[in-house]
């Protein structure tokens, strides 16, 4: 099946990023790539890239994320979520106005950059080896601090020892640290529950797709959304002349590309030849830069 797009996947716990990438190869028989990896325990949204468009997928996993979170505190686990062992539990006396003014305390307009370690149970490499399998092995690591930062935060349905808050937040932002840290702030330790992606980027949890209606599809085209309608940057077109020099990935000056006075400098733009997307370009010194040749060479 020759398909350049994104599918977005609507992902059940129990499975990897890994295994709906797996899921959705076998599905289409196309090259297939995730755009940021979501816990096993999660769910929510899995944005799945095919053909060409796997090559956007550092441009996907860069936009800003939405979930929606249970905290339960009172609890420290080695995990940090309730998956865990317990290691710790801790007396509850907290307010709703004490968890909304500890929440605001990491928005990014009260504390700018929110400096996060990321949990041990997570797939970063640090000197070759992925933390989570360290971890497994009972080996704890220094984890350098990663930059994050937190847009909003919204605490809703609080129980007597939980809370569910909804969260927004730019990339590489783990939740689970994120849960921790509240807990410590809060002086009570917490651990996260369930976590649901409600969405990443233009990608929603509304128009999310779940693997078993890809599986019983009969036409996968309505699932698949095509590569300028998610990452909306300007269209030009290639004249006839261009197509060589873009097919063998070499920038295309602008004399080549219609209308190239009406494209700024330093832009990112879509270059297309008649029906066909030939890829993503940024625009340097009056010639076009290929940063991702998503179409199919013949």
């Amino acid at each position: 099946m020759n398909i350049n797009g994104i599918i977005n996947v609507n992902k059940q716990k129990g499975y990897t990023s890994h295994d709906v990438v797996a899921v959705i190869r076998r599905i289409t028989k196309s090259k297939t790539g995730h755009t940021g990896t979501l816990d096993p325990d999660a769910e929510g949204v899995l944005p799945i890239c095919l053909g060409g468009a796997t090559k956007l997928s550092e441009y996907l996993a860069a936009d800003d994320k939405k979930y929606t979170a249970e905290v339960l505190l009172g609890i420290v686990t080695d995990t940090g979520d309730i998956s865990g062992n317990i290691i710790e539990k801790r007396d509850v006396t907290l307010t709703l106005e004490q968890i909304q003014e500890v929440a605001a305390s990491f928005l990014y307009k009260n504390i700018g950059i929110y400096m996060q370690t990321p949990p041990m149970y997570s797939a970063i490499k640090i000197g070759g080896k992925k933390l989570y399998e360290l971890a497994r092995r009972g080996i704890e690591i220094e984890r350098p601090p990663r930059q994050v930062m937190i847009h909003d935060i919204r605490i809703h349905s609080l129980g007597e020892s939980s809370f569910t808050m909804d969260v927004s937040c730019s990339k590489g932002t783990y939740i689970r640290s994120l849960c921790m840290d509240l807990g410590e702030k809060l002086g009570c330790g917490a651990v996260m529950g369930n976590l649901t992606r409600t969405a990443s980027g233009l990608f929603d949890i509304k128009t999310a797709v779940k693997l078993k209606t890809l599986r019983q599809a009969t036409d996968l085209s309505e699932y698949i959304l095509a590569p300028e309608e998610v990452l909306p940057h300007p269209m030009f077109h290639i004249r006839q002349e261009g197509m060589k020099r873009a097919l063998n990935g070499n920038q295309i000056p602008s004399s080549y590309v219609i209308n190239a006075e009406n494209a700024p400098e330093n832009g990112m733009f879509w270059l297309k030849y008649e029906n066909q997307t030939v890829g993503l370009y940024k625009k340097v010194n009056n010639e076009f830069l290929p940063k991702a040749i998503i179409i199919n060479k013949v």
